[in-house]
């Protein structure tokens, strides 16, 4: 296996997919190859955090709504004039009432929390589900066998990998140390179709590294840009490009 070949190896070793033969060989051309070097650093970091990334949390919010249901579910109040069974002068009777409107009205509090928690599991149950197909769609982009990469400096001491596949025609983008964007904007990657840029998807704005499978088909695009949008994106560049990276060749 010639050098040229070893280069586009990255990615199967980051995710543990060569052969024996093979990952010797690599390891060997490692030793030599700093640029392979830290493209493996890069790719292994983000391989393991995707292995997190269908983890979902409750959310941090859910006692308080449950508190504020139980608190707006009216209570059932004792029907006037009427008298207690018991002797004791309706006291014991008027506690009874207001404990059995107290129970009829946790009953319903919790009835009205258990649909809307059974609503929240299934939406992160669904979330979970994309989550881990785009993770599948990302792994096997990295691990294709024709996959390529390309890594560059960006604006701030931030570094980006882009790792494409022709038979899998699509990209991935893999940063690291950026910067967040300012208060109600996010990162837009735009594919670069012969100076027509073409919306890629957003970057998680909270995250300084980030692993990113573009959106959409690679076709003839020949590199990407990020740019500053607003939150929600925006249908083309609204700013000048933070970043621009040429697409690795054959």
């Amino acid at each position: 296996m010639n050098t040229a070949e070893l280069h586009t190896l990255t990615g199967a070793y980051a995710l543990h997919a060569l052969p024996e033969s093979e990952r010797q060989a690599f390891e060997r051309h490692l030793e030599d190859c700093e640029a392979c070097a830290q493209e493996v650093r890069e790719l292994s970091a983000t391989a393991a955090r995707l292995g997190l990334a269908v983890a979902e949390s409750p959310p941090r919010e859910l006692r308080a709504r449950v508190l504020r249901a139980i608190t707006t579910v009216r209570q059932e109040t004792p029907a006037p004039g009427r008298r207690e069974r018991t002797g004791g002068g309706g006291r014991t009777g008027r506690r009874y009432a207001y404990a059995l409107a107290a129970c009829i009205a946790a009953a319903a509090a919790f009835g009205g929390v258990a649909v809307w928690q059974n609503q929240v599991a299934q939406d992160a149950r669904q979330e979970a589900r994309q989550a881990q197909r785009q993770n599948e769609q990302l792994a096997q982009v990295l691990s294709a066998p024709d996959a390529k990469t390309a890594s560059g400096e960006l604006t701030g001491g931030a570094r980006g990998t882009v790792v494409v596949s022709q038979s899998q025609n699509r990209a991935v983008f893999l940063a690291s140390g950026m910067q967040r964007p300012p208060s109600g904007k996010v990162y837009q990657i735009w594919f670069n179709d012969e100076g027509t840029m073409r919306s890629a998807g957003l970057m998680d704005p909270t995250a300084s590294d980030d692993a990113v499978l573009l959106d959409g088909p690679v076709d003839q695009a020949s590199g990407m840009g990020i740019t500053v949008e607003p939150a929600g994106g925006s249908a083309e560049p609204t700013s000048s490009p933070v970043a621009l990276m040429d697409f690795p060749t054959a």
